[in-house]
């Protein structure tokens, strides 16, 4: 079980691993060790996590979703397996801890009427400003 809060664990079961050769540094290492790692997660069929967190998730994650609602997450930043492993799933982690934080609620606000009108002033004076660098127009009656 990975634990991602006090409350919420992921089976690692739910979790699939694959292992491929990794692009970049790394010389000849590169072309003979399969260091890159992409985790799969099935965020439809995981029975751990609610609702609610499914689809924050599912928003959050935005193109790193299949349109099955399997999560990849692809990763190669260091030269060992075990470490791109362990990045992988710390930022599964990572994802699904932000899917458990509630937004706050927006609520609408309207600006006051002083505020308003220190806008509407502004533009009246920035309006003015630019009037006055414009070229005189001369007519030809004259």
């Amino acid at each position: 079980m990975i634990q991602i809060t006090e409350t919420l664990f992921i089976d690692e079961n739910d979790i699939q691993l694959d292992f491929m050769r990794s692009s970049g540094p790394g010389g000849q290492n590169v072309n003979k060790v399969a260091t890159a790692v992409q985790l799969r997660f099935n965020v439809h069929q995981s029975a751990c996590l609610s609702a609610e967190i499914r689809d924050r998730l599912i928003r959050i994650a935005g193109k790193k979703m299949t349109e099955d609602g399997i999560l990849i997450i692809k990763a190669r930043r260091f030269r060992s397996q075990d470490k791109n492993r362990k990045d992988a799933i710390d930022r599964l982690i990572e994802l699904i801890r932000q899917a458990t934080i509630k937004p706050k609620p927006r609520r609408k606000t309207r600006p006051s009427p002083a505020a308003r009108e220190r806008r509407l002033s502004a533009k009246k004076k920035r309006g003015e400003i630019k009037r006055r660098r414009r070229g005189v127009q001369f007519s030809e009656d004259s």
